[in-house]
């Protein structure tokens, strides 16, 4: 090869270098620009998120019962806490906790405690009277008093002590009750808590997961073909699969990873996040029949905003990858706070109280509701804690 023809090579090769170091270069900087652009300024978060709990706070005394709607807001009020510090939040939550003297159901004869569905003082049991322990817990780490936790280590220490597995039989217990164990745990040190919550786990997962969608029924009554949406598909609930979502989130906050049983929730939670963002909207929400849009089309805040809160837990913590999963939470972050998010405070299109996708069920800006808002509050607790991460960048 002659010297001409290797000194032309030799150019048209670092010509080329060049060109690639250029264009990689751009795209550093453009995407950085974009990342950066397409963020939500923190400010704006914290405000959305004042808003709607101030809102819900001077609308909504804190004497409230301690059954499972209630409970899941102070769920999210909590987080808010923890995030804001704003002395009132705390305030709220310790004047809930009194009025029902740190109690789920109140019986005291465990003779007649029950967990089958019951609003009455005897469904000890129940998951949904049990959620309470969540908040009750937090509180006694910002001010330890052994009464605080008292009833929930009586409940859940007695309820370990059956030989019963069958516990979790919907989807919402998932989030009522695995947090409780996981923090229960933190306290005692007692591994008991860790084994149970696996053996009651893994019954609920059993009944309810489908392992082709990595989604999971609202409960037994709705596994398909039993069960079909309008259109013949299979029908997953939105707002179940988000209590789903969130609590395994919850879990995995308090979980040791030295855990047995670590690696198993870990994998469930990510196959769900794949299926969850399959399912979104193109506008950012999540309709209530996740797989079914036609069967009960629209928006709806709550499975959003639990949606919204798990996916950006993950990405805080590393187990979901930032550019896979954030534009997802930002598109739902985006749905809550300028369409979902009203200008006086009010969270709408919340779906009421219920268990299913309800074709025909109408759901606007005057649905709202107390798990509504303690699912928006996790959501904005997790995206100014992703916001925070930033600015130390």
């Amino acid at each position: 090869m002659s010297e001409p023809t290797m000194r032309w090579i030799l150019n048209e090769v670092v010509d080329m270098l060049i060109r690639n170091i250029l264009i990689v270069a751009l795209l550093i900087v453009f995407t950085g620009a974009t990342r950066s652009q397409d963020l939500p300024d923190k400010e704006q978060v914290l405000q959305s998120l004042h808003l709607a709990n101030r809102y819900w706070q001077t609308n909504h005394p804190p004497q409230q019962w301690a059954f499972w709607d209630v409970a899941a807001y102070h769920t999210g009020n909590m987080e808010a806490y923890r995030i804001t510090k704003e002395p009132q939040y705390l305030r709220y939550s310790e004047a809930w906790a009194n009025h029902n003297q740190w109690k789920g159901a109140k019986s005291d004869n465990p003779a007649k405690w029950k967990y089958n569905y019951g609003e009455t003082d005897e469904h000890v049991l129940f998951g949904d009277w049990q959620i309470c322990f969540q908040t009750y817990i937090d509180l006694f780490h910002i001010e330890p008093d052994s009464n605080k936790i008292a009833r929930a280590m009586e409940v859940m220490e007695y309820q370990m002590s059956t030989p019963n597995n069958d516990y979790w039989w919907w989807a919402d217990g998932l989030y009522m009750v695995m947090p409780v164990m996981t923090k229960l745990y933190h306290v005692t040190g007692n591994r008991l808590y860790l084994e149970k919550l696996h053996e009651y786990f893994s019954y609920a997962h059993g009944i309810m997961y489908d392992k082709h969608e990595k989604l999971y029924y609202r409960d037994a009554k709705y596994v398909y073909p039993k069960h079909k949406s309008a259109n013949g598909k299979k029908d997953f609930w939105a707002r179940g699969d988000g209590w789903v979502f969130a609590g395994l989130a919850k879990v995995l906050q308090d979980l040791p990873k030295t855990d047995p049983h670590n690696a198993a929730y870990v994998a469930i939670y990510k196959r769900m996040a794949k299926a969850i963002v399959k399912a979104q909207q193109a506008e950012g929400y999540w309709t209530r029949s996740m797989l079914d849009p036609a069967h009960a089309p629209g928006p709806e805040t709550s499975g959003t905003a639990f949606f919204t809160y798990g996916l950006l837990w993950g990405i805080n913590h590393g187990y979901l990858k930032e550019r896979t999963y954030l534009p997802a939470a930002l598109k739902g972050w985006k749905y809550l706070s300028t369409f979902a998010l009203q200008e006086n405070g009010r969270l709408g299109y919340v779906q009421p109280i219920g268990e299913r996708a309800i074709p025909g069920q109408v759901v606007d800006t005057n649905s709202t509701s107390n798990f509504g808002v303690g699912a928006f509050l996790l959501a904005a607790s997790a995206l100014t804690q992703y916001l925070d991460a930033k600015e130390v960048e």
